[in-house]
């Protein structure tokens, strides 16, 4: 007796739970009686279809997720759901979306026409200064003036600043202060200092680029918190504040992300992005929340400050615990 599966029939009992089933589809768990091996064609449409859910799911998430601020969260609110992408889903797409831009796109980084890039620190060889300084002239007054041999014009290094922070006596009284109230804190601090000027802060980077992401998902907790503080007294669930928090984050990775692709040169674009995106919470709250149009002003303004610094803390924290590691 064959013990195979016919799979291209229609099975009396569900491969997956073995429930007796009598159609296309088994009601127990879901999955279809008439299963084959699949082509290419129905492989590909497969993964398209449920992992990029570019079935019209897609299409109409972005509609209202860009365009309409907070209809997504009122359309899932209301039952109508099925139409579109998961928010948990929408909200990790473009968080790790941004991030990896963020990576790629190295230290030249713009917001619109702002560049995100540090100073650049220029080093003269010794060699092209003597053929492009002039003779100097032999008089007291330029020997007075002539530099010691020991002296260098190169920028100092990061041990050489860390030295001369160590003769700070103010400096070194806070960190004294400082390890006594909380000890080991300062060794960890030290630590942390020296890992950024290493290697051009090679490995704090990596442990920002590894750590950020886990601190940003980590704050939507907290910022539908600060939501639910904010409009105690409403009848909101914390769990309607958790879904209008990764709606309106997953909007602001998006606009990130498109500011941080988007040439600096381009006129108009970025600043129309950032005024958007500026204006998107408030607007958003309002049509899910409801409320005048100042007290709604008040309340996006101790949102944003409260969001901000416990994001930076968290930021900052988690970087340097895993550039300490």
């Amino acid at each position: 007796m064959n013990s195979e599966i016919d799979l291209h029939h229609a099975a009396s009992n569900c491969p997956n739970c073995g429930a007796s089933v009598s159609g296309q589809f088994c009601h127990q768990c879901g999955q279809a009686t008439v299963l084959h091996p699949p082509s290419t064609r129905e492989f590909l449409h497969e993964f398209i279809g449920h992992y990029v859910a570019l079935e019209g799911k897609l299409l109409q998430t972005m509609k209202l997720l860009l365009l309409k601020p907070g209809v997504l969260s009122l359309e899932y609110l209301q039952g109508r759901r099925v139409r579109y992408i998961e928010p948990l889903r929408v909200y990790l797409t473009f968080s790790l979306i941004f991030f990896a831009v963020f990576k790629f796109m190295g230290e030249d980084h713009h917001i619109g026409d702002v560049k995100l890039k540090g100073v650049p620190v220029i080093k003269i060889d010794p060699q092209d200064k003597k053929k492009a300084a002039p003779a100097p002239a032999h008089t007291p007054a330029a020997a007075a003036a002539k530099p010691d041999a020991n002296e260098s014009d190169d920028p100092p290094t990061a041990d050489a600043v860390r030295a001369e922070l160590r003769k700070d006596e103010t400096l070194q009284d806070i960190k004294k202060d400082l390890d006594k109230d909380h000890p080991g804190i300062v060794d960890k601090l030290e630590k942390v200092i020296s890992i950024a000027g290493d290697d051009d802060g090679a490995k704090l980077k990596k442990a920002f680029f590894g750590s950020a992401p886990y601190a940003v998902f980590a704050m939507m907790p907290l910022f539908a918190l600060y939501l639910k503080i904010l409009y105690l007294g409403t009848g909101r669930r914390y769990g309607e504040h958790l879904l209008f928090a990764l709606h309106t984050n997953a909007f602001a990775f998006l606009m990130l992300t498109l500011l941080l692709l988007i040439p600096a040169g381009v006129p108009w674009v970025g600043t129309l992005l950032v005024l958007w995106l500026t204006f998107y919470l408030p607007t958003a709250m309002r049509r899910v929340y409801g409320g005048s149009r100042k007290l709604t002003a008040l309340r996006w303004i101790v949102l944003m400050f409260l969001h901000l610094l416990t994001l930076t803390i968290a930021i900052m924290v988690t970087t340097g615990v895993g550039a300490s590691h």
